[in-house]
């Protein structure tokens, strides 16, 4: 593929701006189903004109509808889908494989590309979604440079990667953290960004995982052939312009422009890393301050009766925002320039090297001499960007038709496909044919705001008769009125596909075990458990496990494998007879050999039967429910599935991720499993750093044993993963577990409510 500049389009304004700046594609979402539900999001009015506008001038729109759905929302998908494709949208960004099943089968028209929610982050992942259908994939933004260009030269398929913007800490479509504290889920696009919140940790309170933003720059030359996307779809068109702009000109160019640099972290701009794209990185948070700080323009150089001087090193002009940094407060302190004097003189704008006058607002806070000041707004910029928009309705999907005219003495009648119109008249012969012939070409081009088209005018007129404008006018209306009904009637919305049906059996569940830490089980009587699910890692050998009977052993693939040989280890297990395994990612179809007994974990959140059937389509056996989900839901699925599991036990992973919690350099590292406790003030947490990876959950365990008694799955399963248990601490956590007895620390989740 050619090398493709991505904007987001938060709304049509956005959008307008970001092709107008140098823009290929934009991606956008609809008002629902969209993972930024609170951006303004497009109407279907607003995506028909701008996939016009864009085809017109040769860019591309897709469609982000990247988030799971419980089993009733179904229907309504359907008809956002239908919208998608009257718009001719060129690719729909899906997480949820039933909605990629529903497409596949139902709007088969309609191109799929796997929304960085799904974790993809090897080159498994990758051909696992080739061969479900997707053309193209969108990265994990944890890879490096090699990583990216390894995955897109062995799986053949179009790699989207991001190049700019805000960073979550855990692997996108893996953060539980804000669905299992407040309910607000990030799979759902309703992230309270519990990352960006203060914590104690290692007595000191401050954001151990709010992230710095994304920031290739002049990276991005390195990246030829791909897409490249900016993340960005809640910020405005002023700042979706000047990003667009400022790496348009890097991709033409090859070189950086300074000063549009300084525009862009004006307008919007926390400090800037390029995450791990280089390798391994440690300066990826932003420790002390959340938010916009903007441009640094200079340091106070005194402050006094309520004003503070300094020199700017940019320009500044009154009512441009300022903000300064106080000490020992998160946020800096903001205000608006309304006051600007220089040497004494009240003047509109100071030049950089100014000796600069501002006026404090009242009850400012305490400011320091020699803090930093920054430009958080400024009028000059905004001018900087202006963007040329269409006429509204200028645009439109049209349909294209072509429409037949026959005159007779007394009659004359329209033809488009099976609708006719036909108008009584008395004509008399014509003095010009040849002007009849244009009155009736530009009348029937006017289709006004209708959705159609007329592209062909076929007219018969043997007798050579006169018909006056009026009477093709009314024809063409009449005709089209008719025909959009007749077609109304005839287009009906797909429905869903089927799935397969089920009897649905009541039995008593099974029950699972699942451990990462296989030695612990030496010590545990394990006669009441039906399976034993063992996460492998690079160094677990079959000899290590022998002394569990290995058909009852089921061995799970880590949800991330981006470091050591695991194939070689799944290998060694597969070549040991050991044909039963768990997947957490998407990816686990491929590193895995055909006709492997293959249950799906809950990191793949599967919250409706389309996905559910598709998974097993795949391949799968059978299905973990989500941790996320409602009780009320995963009801309904248990009732129509079968082979399904709930997790009744575990400590949720909140985050999965890249960045380290450790203070240390990577070159100091000791490489040994540490766990650090840390606290938001109303819950404690901890952190485990392990093989590159932080792991973060509650210091009290999801559980819901007492209150999954009437739900018909097949399994019921424990987790002691993450956490250091002791062999009695399971031991006696089984036994209560199995009873359905209550624990008195635990939490539920979104179990009992409803799902935001």
């Amino acid at each position: 593929m050619d090398t493709e500049l991505l904007a987001p389009a938060g709304d049509i304004e956005a959008a307008y701006s970001a092709f107008y700046f140098g823009a290929d594609a934009v991606y956008l979402g609809l008002r629902q189903f969209s993972a930024r539900a609170e951006a303004i999001n497009f109407s279907p009015e607003e995506l028909d004109e701008i996939t016009a506008y864009a085809h017109a001038n040769g860019k591309k729109v897709y469609v982000a509808l990247n988030t799971v759905l419980q089993e009733t929302e179904l229907p309504l998908l359907l008809s956002h889908l239908q919208v998608c494709q009257n718009a001719h949208v060129d690719a729909l960004i899906i997480q949820d494989l039933g909605v990629a099943r529903i497409i596949k089968k139902s709007f088969p028209s309609l191109v799929l590309h796997a929304s960085t929610q799904l974790a993809v982050h090897n080159t498994a992942g990758a051909l696992t979604l080739k061969k479900a259908g997707f053309e193209r994939v969108v990265l994990a933004r944890e890879l490096s440079l090699s990583e990216i260009q390894k995955i897109q030269k062995e799986s053949g398929m179009e790699v989207e990667v991001f190049i700019h913007g805000a960073l979550c800490y855990s692997y996108s479509g893996l953060c539980a953290f804000s669905s299992m504290t407040t309910g607000r889920s990030a799979n759902r696009g309703k992230c309270v960004y519990a990352c960006r919140s203060t914590y104690k940790l290692n007595n000191r309170q401050y954001h151990p995982f709010s992230m710095k933003d994304l920031a290739l720059e002049k990276e991005v030359c390195q990246l030829k052939g791909f897409s490249l996307k900016i993340e960005g779809r809640k910020k405005n068109a002023l700042y979706v312009g000047a990003v667009t702009d400022y790496y348009r000109r890097i991709l033409d160019t090859g070189h950086i422009d300074i000063n549009l640099t300084d525009n862009l972290k004006q307008i919007f701009a926390r400090p800037w890393t390029k995450l791990h794209f280089n390798g391994k990185n440690k300066n990826v948070i932003e420790p002390d301050f959340v938010g916009h700080r903007g441009l640094l323009i200079g340091h106070i150089e005194k402050v006094f009766n309520g004003q503070i001087t300094f020199k700017p090193t940019h320009p500044i002009e009154r009512f441009d925002g300022i903000q300064i940094d106080i000490a020992g407060v998160e946020k800096p302190f903001g205000f608006s320039a309304e006051n600007l004097t220089v040497n004494k003189k009240n003047v509109f704008m100071a030049t950089a090297g100014q000796n600069v006058t501002l006026t404090l607002p009242p009850k400012s806070p305490f400011i320091q001499k020699g803090a930093p000041i920054y430009l958080s707004s400024s009028t000059k910029v905004k001018r900087s960007y202006p963007y040329d928009k269409p006429k509204k309705g200028t645009f439109k999907n049209r349909l294209p038709l072509t429409v037949s005219i026959y005159i007779d003495t007394n009659t004359i009648t329209a033809f488009c496909e099976e609708t006719s119109v036909t108008l009584t008249q008395q004509f008399s012969p014509a003095k010009d044919i040849q002007k009849v012939k244009s009155a009736a070409e530009t009348s029937f081009s006017k289709t006004g705001d209708t959705s159609f088209e007329i592209t062909d005018i076929q007219l018969f007129n043997p007798q050579n008769l006169f018909v006056p404008v009026s009477i093709f006018n009314d024809l063409r209306r009449q005709l089209l009125e008719k025909y959009a009904t007749e077609l109304t009637k005839t287009q009906q919305i797909p429905t869903l596909p089927p799935i397969p049906v089920y009897q649905n059996r009541k039995n008593t569940p099974k029950w699972r075990l699942k451990t990462d830490n296989a030695k612990i089980l030496k010590s545990v009587d394990i006669s009441t458990i039906d399976e034993i699910i063992i996460e492998i890692n690079s160094h677990l050998t079959p000899q290590d496990i022998d002394f569990i009977p290995q058909q009852k052993i089921r061995l799970a693939l880590p949800t991330i494998i981006r470091f050591g040989n695991y194939q070689k280890v799944i290998d060694a297990f597969i070549n040991a007879g050991y044909n039963k395994w768990q997947i957490g990612n998407i990816g686990g179809f491929t590193f895995l050999p055909p006709k492997t007994d293959i249950v799906i974990d809950d990191t793949i959140p599967l919250l409706n039967t389309q996905a559910i059937t598709h998974i097993t389509e795949m391949g799968a056996n059978g299905i973990t429910f989500s941790v996320e989900d409602t009780k009320d839901n995963i009801l309904k699925l248990a009732q129509q599935c079968e082979n399904t599991t709930l997790v009744v036990y575990q400590d949720v992973p909140l985050f999965l991720s890249a960045n380290c919690v450790r203070e240390n350099t990577c070159a100091d590292c000791s490489q040994q499993e540490e766990h650090f406790v840390l606290s938001n003030g109303k819950e404690q947490f901890e952190a485990i750093s392990k093989n590159c990876l932080t792991t973060v959950v509650k210091n009290v365990p999801f559980y819901i044993g007492d209150l999954a008694h009437n739900i018909p799955a097949t399994w019921f399963r424990m987790d002691f993963c993450h956490k250091q248990y002791t062999a009695g601490q399971i031991q006696n956590l089984i036994k209560t577990i199995q009873a359905g007895k209550p624990l008195k620390m635990k939490y539920t989740g979104n179990f009992s409510k409803s799902f935001a």
